[in-house]
Order: structure tokens, then sequence, then C-alpha cells
């Protein structure tokens, strides 16, 4: 039982995942700043705020709606670390740490989808 999105283990790591995006994207060059660099953030931060919104919804269908929204920034976010990746905005090292923390989320929340299906004490 969880008493806070925060409790949440998919929260956590996308939260984490968050974190180190801010942090990664300042790697990238000025010009980039309002246009991939934005959208990369943008994308991060909907997926652990999706997971937040979603949390006090009372019904599945409602629950797994943002926890679908978040699931789709996910890939978005496999995407935009690829691109960094091929435009040389990132090292082979920070692409490797952030497909793994991705990867780490995505299981994460596709594990906490399976669980509210599963969960007979959820409204449907």
């Amino acid at each position: 039982m969880t008493n806070s999105f925060k409790d949440i283990k998919a929260w956590q790591y996308a939260h984490q995942f968050v974190l180190d995006v801010y942090k990664a994207v300042r790697q990238f060059p000025a010009e980039e700043r309002f246009a991939l660099s934005s959208q990369f953030l943008r994308a991060a931060v909907s997926i652990p705020a999706n997971i937040a919104e979603g949390y006090k919804r009372l019904s599945k269908q409602e629950k797994l709606r943002f926890m679908n929204i978040s699931q789709g920034s996910v890939e978005e976010c496999r995407y935009y670390i690829l691109l960094s990746k091929d435009l040389d905005y990132f090292t082979t090292e920070t692409h490797n740490s952030l497909n793994e923390k991705i990867e780490k989320v995505s299981w994460f929340l596709n594990a906490y989808c399976k669980g509210i299906k599963n969960n007979s004490g959820v409204e449907d």
C-alpha cells in the first residue's frame, strides 16, 4: 500500500531520470536551448507528473490513462536519447546511462500498470 505517489517505484525512478536529463541537456549547444532541450525536458517531466496525477484517480480506466501518457513520454525520451547521441550532443557514457535509466523507468511503469489492472480494490 502506498500513502503518496512518491512511494511508487516507477515515480521514484522517473523523478531521478528527470534530474539526470536536466544535467545532461546542459551539454547541448546554446542554439538547442529552445528546441531539442526544451522538448526533451518536457517529455521527461511528463513521465513522473502523469504518474503523480494518475495516482489519485479512482477508476482503473482513469489511472491507466495517465500511466499510458507516461508510457508515451518514455518512448519519446528514448528517441531524444538516440537523437542526442546521433547529433553528438551526448557522449557514449551519457547515452548509455540515460538508456539504462529509461529502461528501468519503463520496466517499473509497466509493472505498476499490471498492478493496477490486477488490483480488485480499484473500481473499474
